[in-house]
């Protein structure tokens, strides 16, 4: 997904607005493979504008040259806490992320909302594109609702891995399908032989 993370106007951060910025990224290990935040300072405060994953054959490392070639290794203190947090978070713990210290503007209005209700599922908890395009007021938008987590540009900040398919298997996820259902499984998700989620505990 990370190769078209710019496609569409609805779904996607606005790429004029990006460039713009003087970016630095800082990298941390995690059982999946390192995880690289990308931030700048906007009006003062240290705000992340990407979240990168390593995917299956490309690191995140690899991405972050790739999309921002002029982005600097730096780091500060909130960004490090961030930076703390996702490695809790990747050793079990029930962290719940704000939603200050990433730059949500750079979202379009749908992404936006879309977003929020996906950060407001709670750990043990999945919901379905149907429920979250209902609950966003578009009723027919599950598919609309996919491609806006597909380029969520915070990955574990916003927690896109609990938003399954109505049929009960998982989706896609910028980390692999591998990676998704063993945050799913680390959350309490239980899954059949055939890799269907096995919950009655469904958000919105």
């Amino acid at each position: 997904m990370v190769g078209v993370l710019f496609s569409t106007a609805e779904t996607c951060m606005k790429n004029r607005d990006i460039k713009a910025v003087t970016s630095s990224f800082l990298i941390r290990s995690s059982p999946f493979g390192p995880v690289s935040l990308l931030w700048s300072v906007y009006k003062g405060q240290p705000k992340i504008f990407r979240a990168l994953l390593a995917m299956p054959k490309v690191s995140a490392k690899h991405q972050v040259t790739k999309l921002f070639p002029d982005s600097k290794a730096a780091t500060c203190s909130e960004i490090d806490a961030i930076a703390d947090d996702i490695e809790t978070f990747f050793e079990g713990e029930d962290i719940q992320f704000s939603l200050k210290i990433v730059r949500m503007d750079l979202c379009s209005e749908f992404q936006q909302k879309v977003l929020r209700a996906e950060h407001g599922i709670p750990r043990g908890a999945v919901s379905t594109y149907q429920r979250i395009a209902r609950h966003v007021g578009r009723p027919r938008g599950a598919r609309a609702v996919g491609n806006a987590l597909a380029m969520n540009p915070f990955p574990i900040i916003i927690p896109c891995h609990r938003a399954i398919r109505t049929d009960l298997t998982i989706g896609g996820y910028q980390g692999g399908q591998r990676m998704k259902q063993t945050l799913l499984q680390m959350e309490g998700i239980d899954f059949d032989k055939t890799g269907h989620v096995k919950t009655k505990n469904f958000f919105y």
